[in-house]
């Protein structure tokens, strides 16, 4: 594979990571989760992969695995929770009358040593000038179905709607004392978390669904971030285009990936751009897999030219992990393209 030896590119100072956020014209598009390593992909290359430390990921991850297996095991629970098979058909609480229980017996952010790690790391990171990102995967819609199994989640919505609140409330208030007690120690910058709310063609629910269930807790969410000041980034896979406005108004200020091939970019960058960052993703499935190294270059042109705006407003991505399988030369040229081009477009506004 060929590398110009000349792309000894460095991370951008955290200034430059919130310029691109808030539209104050970046030196360049930033990089950020566009070495996602996926399923098998470092079984494949071990090593190898190294050669691309040559780029860099423009902000810093910190992400803390709460309500994970381990969490789950240290509650005590007096069931047994069967954690073998598919992630997608384990149920942590089969029955609403063990809610009290699970509720009772959810982490103390107060005393998770996790974050005093975190806090030596973060600190370390700030006098890098890195944008230090601080969160956990799965929110309201990834972390009750895991909590209930979404078949059982999906019809809680119509059956069981006052232990849906129920069960949400106690998890906001878990996740805004993650939050309080985070910011405080770790100081980031911004917050990421997913919630992979859209299959191929559209939600998993109705809109109208989400605005009952979900959204008055993405917006406690939202008011908690917004008063201490921090970017919130969310990644969520699938068609999101009918919840994009509604996830605008609780605060999410970085949306990811815009998943090619189920939201039409240039329309959603036309009609959100001006109030939404987007941490465009590569597509992962199709073009990293399968174009050469020259159509994935001109697909990172597109992403550019389609979400960068003149004064800012994109970073770019990995759509999703990068999974075994995928050549070496086009991840190359994915990060070696990015960085040149997101470059280059950029002078020709700030020139």
């Amino acid at each position: 594979m060929a590398v110009n030896p000349d792309s000894n590119w460095q991370p951008l100072p955290c200034q430059e990571v919130i310029n691109a956020l808030e539209r104050k014209n970046p030196a360049r598009v930033p990089l950020v989760w566009a070495k996602w390593w996926g399923e098998g992909l470092e079984e494949q290359y071990g090593a190898r992969l190294r050669q691309f430390d040559r780029y860099p990921e423009d902000a810093a991850i910190l992400l803390l695995p709460l309500l994970e297996e381990e969490d789950i095991w240290a509650m005590g629970l007096s069931w047994e929770v069967d954690f073998a098979g598919p992630y997608d058909t384990r149920v942590i609480l089969d029955d609403w009358r063990k809610l009290d229980e699970f509720i009772e017996k959810l982490p103390n952010p107060a005393t998770d040593p996790r974050l005093g790690e975190f806090a030596v790391q973060a600190e370390q990171l700030r006098a890098q000038d890195r944008y230090v990102l601080f969160g956990w995967w799965r929110l309201f819609f990834e972390r009750p179905w895991a909590i209930r199994g979404m078949e059982n989640l999906l019809t809680d919505f119509y059956f069981e709607p006052e232990n849906v609140h129920r069960l949400y409330s106690a998890l906001c208030d878990l996740y805004c004392r993650y939050l309080e007690r985070g910011i405080r120690e770790l100081q980031p910058d911004g917050f990421w978390t997913s919630d992979d709310l859209g299959h191929q063609t559209q939600l998993f629910m109705r809109p109208e669904t989400f605005r009952e269930f979900l959204k008055p807790y993405y917006a406690r969410v939202g008011a908690t971030l917004k008063r201490h000041g921090l970017h919130w980034w969310l990644h969520s896979c699938g068609n999101n285009t009918a919840v994009l406005g509604d996830l605008i108004e609780v605060g999410v200020n970085v949306f990811h990936p815009v998943q090619k091939g189920t939201m039409n970019e240039v329309a959603v960058a036309r009609e959100f751009g001006d109030r939404l960052t987007f941490l465009a993703g590569l597509d992962v499935q199709h073009v990293l897999q399968e174009k050469d190294p020259a159509g994935v270059r001109t697909e990172v042109r597109f992403l550019i030219d389609t979400f960068d705006r003149p004064d800012g407003g994109l970073c770019l991505a990995a759509g999703n992990g990068m999974v075994a399988g995928t050549p070496l030369e086009n991840i190359h040229a994915f990060l070696d393209e990015a960085l040149r081009y997101g470059a280059a477009h950029r002078r020709q506004f700030n020139c």
